[in-house]
């Protein structure tokens, strides 16, 4: 920045907007410590005494051209743009955005006599030093001054400070201070909201005096939601966008799905009835409403429209199902967004088009600084993989938390703060202004349209009733709640406001509201009585406990011997990690030479085929290009430019997209995303991976609430995969356990597959498997507890021909064992790494073994309950069945497992355990104690007692 040294001629021209708050700034560090800034503009500010400084301007001013200006007029000047700054940055805390008007600060600090300043003095000096982009209508730096506050202190504020971009910083301020958010809405714009805020309150009104006493989770003190959700898609849908996918939590929900999805009240009002009924659901095209065979209650439940309209277009508006764990849906959402501005029907990575689909999420004021997915959401909003071109966030802030005031349920000024880290731009505005609101909705889309990024309408009002209407407010907030008894509704303030205006008469306003109450008490008339809503037992699909269908997993050899020599093919010029390059050299030979797949060889092969298949993959995870074991390296990067290069991308048969990005270091954000992307994409095979099996704890919400239940409880399929790193190495307790128990506690009516693996040939016709299972009504998610050292184990190397022959295999029976089954005594049934710490003492142990028998039980659910009967069949001389597992007693596959092997054992035969004992830590700390307890739990399952 030019400053200039002249010491008699300060130049003027150079110092406006930012640059002369930069010189501001330098002017309050330079009367604390005058030697503390840049040498140049010491010298001016020590020259500010001098008799006078040429001004040179051509904007128009209350000085005449070439008039000279004081240097105590200078100070006027550097105090002016203070005051200025200071109204930009705290003019929010004054505004008047609280429906009551009382938590706004009380002391103005924006008084002139504050900055040593007078009317007088502002008057001489140019608007241009102030602010560049106010109306014409403002031409000295009074007005300016009384026209700033007037904008930064009403019932729409702003907090912009914390974006540090120039170009969006100065494109925020313009539009605020030019005037160009706040339009002129037309009578018929003006009518229409009233209309929707009136169908708003009297939809709710309706339902406490139908349905006395039910939950409902009222939108009542923020009304105005809904008509900002309108306008949100209707200004989204003008711009081209064709999906809008919305997530919020149970408060307003019914609202939302009656008037923003259009939900006809009769079928919201049948299952107030607790029995919906289905039949009232209206035809194809309308609306799509998510039943699963078990359900959910009426405010969890989603729904998706497509709306159809001859100025705008078409869209599809999905709102979320989501059930009590409020935020979890945040992730999710932006799954779908992104899985909605792919297209992954070509080779490389998908094409996306920002532009095609919006993200909107509706946060609780309480719950958006309060749980920790919300900042893991926030954090994925300029990420390549998960990025979705700008979110639309809104605080449907009530001011309060269940029962718990907002002193008590965070440590910031704002509910909004979290979004500062994000430099995510803010505006809270009244939820009793209408007009304030529309204007707030205006900037937050012409920001994502221009900038393609998050943006945050804190819209501040209250809740009419307690946390749910069979609740009391009054016993913990007495005096809250008699401000809200008599605070009049905004539908009521905004009528009121038309009719003095003379955009409406009292008799128009009056006949909005009987067609109204009309239009509710015709629906109810359509609704079933309660007679009908009699208990039924619940009825599972037939796809359900049916067993998976058999499929062709096996992938002919010529053509595996083809995809794995592109597989390990890169630019001439491109210089691969030398040790890496040995390892992939060695990969490909062995395949050719000797036809030995190893594990990451297995998987890389299953992308390939897959992706020439025509399905679509998404793979992320914490380290996944590379592998957290250093095993998979489907990205490779030049040790010279550090440009990288991916061979799946290139495959010469490929038909489909291929996805693979390093995740942020978050679990729960991130599986919630793929598990949305999968759900709006079911076509594409979509991967999780965990650094560590046991980090899937953070995620724990999404298994139970979504990836386990979903289907059940919302009819929402997914083929999710979850590869869980699992296996006890001697690495202490937070490295060993992927929780495998969790995954089967949770495992029921099909709820997922589990699965524990011991060959490559495996894991390649599981993952083919799901591929095929993508396109079938039997789909479900995948959980996979992937190995780690297996990973270069010689026991998991399988032949090239298992690939081309072969199929997946529930449960596999050890090689070298079982010839005579006449003589078997005890069968061992194992499954994942323990299986192969048994084969090494097997072959270890000297003399016949025909006493012994091992089973591998690769898919733990659904139990292969058939093959093990099929084998148990055979063996005539069995005293004992006895599982064998590495985790403690009370944890890993055995609590799930001793009711499924006692229901099949022979009778008589018993059923026993062998593994470590119940313990709270998953493992010992403690190398050569978990070597020895390991070696205890091996000899102890081969050694025959008689």
């Amino acid at each position: 920045m030019a400053v200039g040294t002249s010491k008699q001629n300060f130049p003027w021209e150079d110092f406006h907007g930012p640059n002369l708050g930069y010189i501001m700034e330098q002017y309050d560090q330079y009367k604390i410590d005058p030697n503390s800034i840049d040498i140049e503009l010491k010298e001016i500010f020590d020259n500010w005494g001098s008799p006078s400084i040429q001004m040179k301007s051509n904007n128009q001013q209350t000085l005449a051209e070439g008039e000279t200006i004081s240097a105590d007029k200078m100070k006027k000047v550097a105090e002016a743009v203070k005051l200025v700054t200071n109204i930009r940055r705290y003019g929010h805390l004054y505004a008047a955005v609280y429906p009551f008007g009382d938590t706004a600060e009380k002391n103005e600090f924006l008084q002139l006599e504050e900055y040593d300043l007078t009317e007088e003095d502002l008057k001489y000096i140019p608007v241009h030093l102030l602010c560049e982009d106010v109306p014409a209508h403002v031409t000295n730096g009074l007005e300016a001054y009384q026209y700033l506050k007037e904008v930064y202190k009403g019932s729409i504020a702003f907090e912009f400070s914390h974006v540090h971009n120039y170009e969006e910083k100065t494109w925020l301020l313009k539009m605020v201070e030019s005037g160009t958010i706040f339009k002129n809405l037309s009578k018929e714009k003006r009518i229409s909201i009233l209309k929707r805020l009136t169908e708003v309150e009297g939809f709710e009104q309706f339902l406490h005096r139908t349905f006395v006493g039910q939950k409902r989770f009222s939108i009542e003190g923020l009304d105005m939601l809904v008509p900002v959700l309108d306008e949100l898609i209707s200004n989204a849908v003008e711009a081209g966008t064709d999906t809008i996918n919305i997530g919020m939590a149970h408060r307003g929900r019914l609202n939302v799905l009656a008037h923003v999805l259009g939900k006809p009240y009769e079928i919201i009002f049948s299952e107030f009835q607790h029995a919906p009924n289905k039949e009232l659901v209206p035809s194809e095209g309308s609306i799509g409403i998510n039943y699963g065979w078990s359900g959910d209650v009426k405010y969890h439940l989603g729904a998706n429209k497509q709306f159809m309209d001859e100025s705008t277009g078409r869209a599809k508006v999905t709102l979320a199902n989501n059930p009590s764990h409020l935020e979890f849906i945040d992730p999710i959402v932006e799954g779908y967004t992104r899985a909605a501005q792919e297209v992954r029907t070509e080779k490389g990575y998908p094409k996306q088009s920002v532009n095609d689909a919006m993200a909107i999420l509706i946060h609780g004021d309480a719950a958006f600084p309060g749980e920790g997915i919300v900042a893991e959401t926030l954090n994925l909003n300029k990420l390549t993989g998960y990025q979705t071109g700008g979110t639309i966030h809104i605080i449907a802030n009530n001011m309060i938390g269940f029962t718990t005031e907002s002193r008590d349920s965070r440590s910031t000024k704002y509910a909004s703060d979290l979004a500062k880290g994000y430099e995510i731009p803010i505006v809270h505005v009244n939820a009793d202004d209408p007009e304030a609101c529309i204007a707030a909705v205006y900037i937050a889309m012409e920001y994502r349209k221009k900038f393609k990024s998050d943006f945050l309408i804190d819209l501040i009002g209250y809740r009419r009733f307690g946390h749910n209407e069979m609740d009391e407010p009054s016993m913990t907030q007495p005096q809250l709640y008699e401000k809200v008894r008599k605070h009049p509704t905004v539908r009521k303030l905004y009528a009121e406001s038309l009719e003095n205006e003379d955009v409406l008469g009292s008799d128009d306003i009056q006949k909005i509201n009987d067609e109204v109450q009309g239009t509710l008490d015709k629906a109810y008339q359509k609704v079933p009585d309660k007679k009908a809503a009699e208990t039924h037992e619940i009825k599972l699909p037939k796809f359900v406990n049916s067993g998976l269908p058999a499929l062709q997993t096996a992938v002919n050899k010529d053509k595996l011997l083809k995809l794995n020599d592109e597989l390990v093919k890169w630019p001439e010029n491109f210089n691969v990690f030398s040790k890496l390059q040995r390892i992939l050299e060695r990969r490909a030979n062995g395949l050719k030479e000797e036809g030995k797949v190893e594990w990451a060889l297995g998987e890389a092969l299953a992308f390939a085929s897959i992706l020439t298949d025509g399905t679509p993959i998404r793979l992320t995870g914490q380290d996944s290009q590379r592998g957290t074991f250093a095993q998979r390296h489907i990205v490779l990067h030049d040790v010279n430019t550090g440009e990288f290069y991916s061979p799946l991308h290139k495959l010469s048969d490929a038909k489909a997209s291929f996805a693979i990005h390093n995740s942020p270091l978050s679990e729960g954000s991130v599986i919630g995303f793929e598990y949305g992307y999968n759900v709006y994409a079911p076509e594409t095979l979509v991967l999780w991976e965990a650094q560590y099996g046991d980090f899937a704890n953070a995620a724990q919400v999404f298994f139970d609430q979504f990836i386990a239940a979903g289907r059940a409880k919302w009819g929402q399929k997914s083929g999710l995969i979850m590869l869980l790193p699992h296996g006890f190495e001697g690495q202490g307790p937070e490295h060993s356990s992927g929780r495998l128990e969790r995954f089967l506690q949770l495992a029921a009516e099909d709820s997922w597959q589990v699965a524990n693996l011991t060959s490559a040939a495996q894991y390649f016709h599981i993952l083919r498997r799901q591929a095929d299972l993508l396109k079938r009504e039997e789909v479900r998610p995948l959980v996979i507890m992937t190995p780690k050292s297996l990973l270069r184990n010689p026991q998991t190397v399988s032949d090239l021909n298992e690939l081309c022959e072969g199929e997946f295999k529930p449960v596999i029976e050890q090689p070298g064992l079982g010839h005579s089954p006449e003589k078997v005594k005890r069968l061992v049934l194992c499954s994942g790494k323990i299986a192969t710490d048994l084969t090494d003492k097997l072959n270890s142990l000297d003399g016949n073994q025909d006493w012994v028998h091992m089973l591998r039980v690769e898919e733990l659910y659904p139990f292969p309950k058939k093959i093990i009967l099929s084998i148990l069949e055979n063996l005539s001389s069995l005293e004992e069945i006895v599982w064998v597992q590495e985790e403690p007693q009370n944890m890993g596959a055995w609590s799930f497992i001793d009711a499924k092997l006692r229901e099949i054992a022979p009778e008589g035969i018993p059923v026993k355990y062998i593994g470590r004992r119940r313990r709270q830590s998953p493992a010992e700390g403690d190398p050569n104690i978990h070597k020895k307890d390991q070696e205890r739990i091996v000899t102890e399952a081969l050694t025959w007692n008689k």
